[in-house]
């Protein structure tokens, strides 16, 4: 069966582990370039070997700290400089602090605003660009369901999922007569090093019903790979043991 993505580049931020990681594998099996950005460098080395494995036709890696304004600017630089063009961005990199209002500090929030709606607003901006140059790309928010509803402990998460929401759907209105697709994946629960220990820990996402990160990859897929006239604005995700109460 013939690779989707040959000759097509993609830009995953946060591919160090969990969704970033197997959505870097499910673009590799159709033939992607992939760059891959995460902080962990060897994390990032081995999941570049796993993906020419898998057959990428070629992997860059680029560690460094997604929330630095320089570091999304040298990702989307050594996309264009190494294989001609960037034109699939996957804003994948996230975090989760799950508290009441009442216990969460300044840092709390800040963190998750920084991680969360300014890496988003950071590649996107040095990504588009190109883009519309090219007049083609694909840009994709990874949110959650928690940008779409509100969930008691999570209100500052959930600002955050929602921006993501909102800075999608008006890209989407900004950058289409351009000949860019956006779009955004909401998953529910997804069974990653997500939230360890900042609300949730490794026992109960073990013994969960969560989807898994491979679930999400292939919505991703799924988004990357339609045809020119088509585009996927939303994809909301939920387990099939979701509970029917």
């Amino acid at each position: 069966m013939a690779q989707k993505l040959i000759g097509k580049t993609a830009l995953v931020t946060g591919s160090s582990a969990g969704i970033g990681w197997a959505t870097a594998l499910a673009l590799a099996e159709e033939g992607a370039n992939l760059v891959l950005n995460a902080r962990r460098e060897d994390r990032l080395r081995e999941l570049a070997k796993l993906a020419l494995d898998k057959g990428a036709s070629a992997v860059t890696i680029m560690a460094g700290d997604a929330r630095e304004e320089q570091v999304a600017k040298d990702c989307v630089d050594a996309a264009i400089k190494s294989y001609g063009a960037l034109d699939i961005l996957i804003n994948n990199i996230g975090m989760g602090i799950y508290k009441d209002l009442v216990d969460t500090t300044l840092d709390d929030y800040t963190r998750m605003i920084d991680t969360n709606i300014r890496t988003t607003f950071l590649f996107s901006r040095y990504a588009v660009p190109h883009m519309i140059e090219r007049h083609h790309g694909t840009i994709l928010m990874i949110s959650s369901m928690a940008g779409l509803y509100g969930f008691a402990g999570e209100a500052v998460y959930c600002s955050t999922k929602f921006a993501q929401v909102g800075f999608a759907q008006a890209l989407d209105r900004e950058l289409r007569p351009k000949g860019i697709k956006v779009g955004v994946i909401c998953p529910g629960g997804v069974k990653t090093e997500f939230a360890i220990g900042a609300g949730r820990t490794v026992q109960g996402v073990a013994d969960s019903g969560m989807l898994e990160p491979e679930d999400v990859a292939q919505a991703v897929l799924l988004a990357c790979t339609q045809s020119a006239g088509s585009r996927i604005i939303e994809i909301q995700m939920r387990t099939m043991s979701e509970s029917l109460a």
